[in-house]
């Protein structure tokens, strides 16, 4: 039987685990003589967006991806090489560490990437930058990031009926989710839905999320469905592609929390989707158990934060919570790093890892070498934002190695 979080005796127990824990990383550490990098034993979990490459960024942390096993939302085997700027994550990966520079790292063993929407496009609103896939109000703005493959104009290659994948952030708030990337699909068996149920109705055997209504009087196992559900609650669903009276059937239906377990380290980054109190709340569908570092100012429901600490039976302690607007997330921008694999000097681009970069010789701060040095093969690591149509990094700074 599980404790609960607050019972004296787990309490306890949690807190000599981790005593002992941290008493063997500081021996691990001084019998290697200090050296310059820092970082217990054991695991750890991060869930956020694909800020870079080299290793894969995600949540600060330069992850090690050679050796991971990368899935894809329908839990289908893939490669590292699918994974792309904006997509979100969970990462599984070893104990963190930070070295001399202040970097922290580890050694990704499993990624997990999923959009939030997988539906067709219903509605567009150029002048607000506002989209309705699969019933849900859909937000761009300068940090979204568009599959240059597929929409080559991003925003502006958007038509209704595309069907589109959305990694998203929900804000459970207004109901509306903020695009961190979006991709144009073809030949989609089932469309994929993450998001709040609302207007359960038991004898009509539907639900609501946002505008979009699900029937389950045809799953085959209604029973097991039912059970699964009420109001408020945070799922993800697997729908078929055509409406029968009105309403998606549902397909699948799993549970939209994210399940860390235990980790000796963990970082979360999203938006408050459920808030019991200051102390505690649920980002990104992980609970948070931040009563060790007192009442959050300034939070509610819909906040953008960015949580620290370790999980304990999926529970996320938290040793820091920081409040993050939308500016600053996209003003600390994209990087990549690795060698470059095509070169477009005419138009002053090359592509590192999938990544699109654009240059410009009076803007872009070169490091150990010159636009003339772009060549393919050549090892460099670029850093900046995305471009107006949110398809390329447009590199501030671009660093030979």
């Amino acid at each position: 039987m599980t404790r609960p979080l607050n019972d004296p005796r787990h309490v306890a127990a949690t807190r000599a685990r981790r005593w002992l824990r941290a008493l063997a990383a500081a021996l691990a550490l001084a019998g290697c003589g200090g050296g310059v990098e820092t970082g217990g034993t054991g695991t750890a979990f991060v869930s956020g967006s694909v800020t870079g490459f080299g290793s894969v960024v995600v949540g600060g942390v330069r992850f090690d991806d050679t050796r991971a096993a990368v899935t894809d939302g329908d839990g289908t085997a893939r490669s590292r090489d699918d994974l792309r700027l904006g997509m979100t994550t969970e990462v599984r990966g070893s104990a963190l560490a930070t070295d001399s520079a202040g970097t922290t790292t580890s050694t990704a063993s499993s990624i997990a990437f999923g959009g939030d929407i997988l539906g067709p496009v219903e509605a567009i609103d150029a002048t607000a930058r506002r989209l309705t896939v699969l019933g849900q109000g859909v937000d761009v703005d300068a940090g979204t990031v568009f599959d240059d493959a597929t929409l080559a104009s991003g925003f502006a290659s958007l038509a209704i009926g595309n069907v589109v994948e959305v990694y998203a952030l929900l804000d459970t708030a207004t109901g509306r989710y903020t695009a961190s990337r979006i991709e144009r699909k073809a030949g989609v068996a089932a469309y994929r839905l993450r998001g709040v149920v609302a207007r359960l109705d038991a004898a009509a055997r539907t639900f609501a999320i946002g505008a979009a209504t699900i029937s389950y009087a045809s799953a085959s196992d209604t029973g097991t469905v039912a059970a699964g559900l009420a109001n408020s609650s945070l799922v993800r669903v697997r729908l078929q592609t055509a409406k029968v009276a009105g309403a998606w059937p549902l397909a699948r239906l799993d549970d939209g929390r994210q399940k860390p377990g235990d980790n000796e380290a963990a970082r979360v980054e999203g938006r408050v989707d459920g808030l019991s109190d200051a102390s505690h709340f649920r980002v990104n569908g992980v609970a948070v158990d931040a009563s060790r570092i007192g009442a959050v100012a300034g939070l509610v429901l819909g906040a953008r934060v960015e949580v620290e600490g370790t999980t304990t039976a999926d529970v996320l302690i938290a040793s820091k919570v920081s409040l993050r607007s939308s500016g600053e997330v996209q003003r600390e921008g994209f990087e990549v790093r690795g060698a470059i694999a095509s070169v477009d000097a005419a138009n002053q681009r090359f592509v590192v890892r999938g990544v699109s970069v654009g240059y410009a010789a009076g803007s872009t701060d070169f490091r150990n070498g010159t636009a003339a040095g772009l060549t393919v093969g050549a090892n460099v690591e670029a850093r900046g934002t995305l471009s107006g149509d949110g398809t390329r990094l447009v590199a501030t700074r671009i660093t030979f190695k």
